[in-house]
């Protein structure tokens, strides 16, 4: 996340996007937080939002006027509005979020102000959804917002507390110095990316495992999170990269300015990182499934018969692959995992396929593998270049991955966690 000490909200133009919850009243403290700190707000509500906090309110606050009509009335240029609006703002934070308006975003839908302006923005897009415990987590719900995150857009999560309906639970609108910070980190973090030194560049990371179909219940996998690629998308969007993410199976929130696309089989994370295989830099950090079923079964395969084994089929090498259509000036990096005779097993790796680094990790070591917050690596490059780093929260292992490998900054000394 962006360092938000030094960066300054005076001048940031901020469009505030306000639906009918009861967790409306909270904005008018937002605005008026935003105001402090020097941005200029403009508010977009829906109707229904209206009921909860009045315009004049938040008008009066922002001190300028608040659309909820798609065609503003008596006002110059109100067939555009919607259109100016998303080209003004530099941040549009939709708080709170209901369901209903979460649905609208997802399908598209245009009828008020606000949802308009959702199309048109070009700026980073914020939502803090907030309602009763039991429609939060509501599948249709969660599908909703786990779209909007794939999209780009932040997700901020309700927190858990007590909800307007008496009951406790998470679907509680973060308080409004919260959201605050979280918007102030969200343009932090874009403003770095302008500039950074990635800017320009087209960054393709892999995440997580792979499932391979048995039959409808069963599938082969293995223990990765995910983190150990999250991290390196976004540590490549901090620097200005074009993120794609493709994650396999896991439960991680998307990153900031990461365009992210889930894949289940190998098969499908084979199709889609050739799909971007002409990318400046690719760095395959997901564990990639050896193996998959030769026949999975369209019926559940009943325990006798499972019994008797399973056939296996090699899967896709798409290390190997991304190799060989490796162009000039194009930087590939790879992932080992290895329990034994690991160096002489990753060198050889390195040059097989074509790479220009590969981070070794044993996942046999105390706070390296999957499922610790922690890793311990070491990174192999073509000219026969060794770097060893110390225990370190995944994190700072991106980090200097990133700075190594890709930017060609020596991480220099780290001092390990003690």
């Amino acid at each position: 996340m962006a360092d938000t000490n030094s960066f300054s909200m005076a001048g940031r133009r901020i469009l505030l996007g306000v639906t009918g919850g009861i967790a409306a009243y909270k904005s008018a403290e937002l605005v008026r937080l935003f105001k402090k700190a020097g941005a200029e707000v403009r508010v977009v509500m829906t109707p229904d939002a209206a009921r909860f906090v009045t315009p004049l309110t938040l008008g009066t606050l922002s001190e300028n006027e608040v659309h909820t009509e798609i065609f503003p009335e008596n006002e110059a240029g109100s067939w555009t509005k919607h259109v100016a609006l998303g080209l003004w703002a530099d941040l549009f934070v939709v708080a709170p979020l209901t369901a209903q308006t979460l649905a609208k975003l997802v399908a598209g839908a245009c009828d008020s102000m606000l949802t308009a302006v959702a199309l048109t923005a070009r700026c980073p897009t914020m939502v803090c959804p907030a309602m009763d415990h039991d429609m939060y987590v509501h599948p249709a719900v969660r599908n909703n917002l786990d779209t909007l995150s794939n999209r780009g857009i932040t997700v901020m999560e309700a927190e858990h507390g007590e909800l307007a309906s008496g009951l406790i639970g998470q679907g509680r609108l973060p308080a409004p110095e919260t959201i605050f910070e979280r918007a102030t980190q969200v343009l932090a973090t874009q403003a770095t990316a302008g500039d950074g030194p990635l800017a320009g560049k087209r960054v393709v990371v892999t995440a997580g495992p792979t499932r391979e179909r048995i039959d409808p219940v069963r599938f082969i996998s293995n223990h990765s999170t995910g983190t150990m690629g999250f991290e390196l998308a976004r540590a490549a969007a901090r620097r200005g990269a074009d993120v794609v993410l493709i994650a396999g199976p896991v439960s991680l929130a998307t990153p900031d300015g990461v365009r992210r696309i889930d894949v289940e089989s190998s098969a499908a994370m084979h199709a889609t990182a050739m799909k971007h295989a002409d990318a400046d830099v690719i760095i395959m950090s997901a564990a990639v499934a050896d193996f998959t079923p030769t026949t999975p079964s369209d019926s559940k395969i009943k325990k006798d018969a499972a019994s008797s084994g399973l056939n296996l089929k090699p899967t896709a090498d798409i290390l190997a692959e991304l190799g060989k259509v490796k162009r000039d000036g194009q930087l590939l990096v790879g992932f080992a995992l290895e329990t034994d005779n690991g160096l002489e097993n990753a060198r050889g790796k390195l040059e097989r396929k074509n790479l220009d680094w590969i981070v070794l990790n044993n996942p046999k070591e105390e706070g390296a593998g999957f499922g610790t917050g922690t890793n311990r690596v070491t990174l192999l490059s073509r000219g026969d270049r060794r770097v060893d780093l110390p225990i370190m929260p995944k994190a700072e292992v991106a980090e200097a991955i990133i700075e190594l490998a890709v930017l060609g900054i020596d991480p220099g000394a780290i001092d390990p966690i003690s």
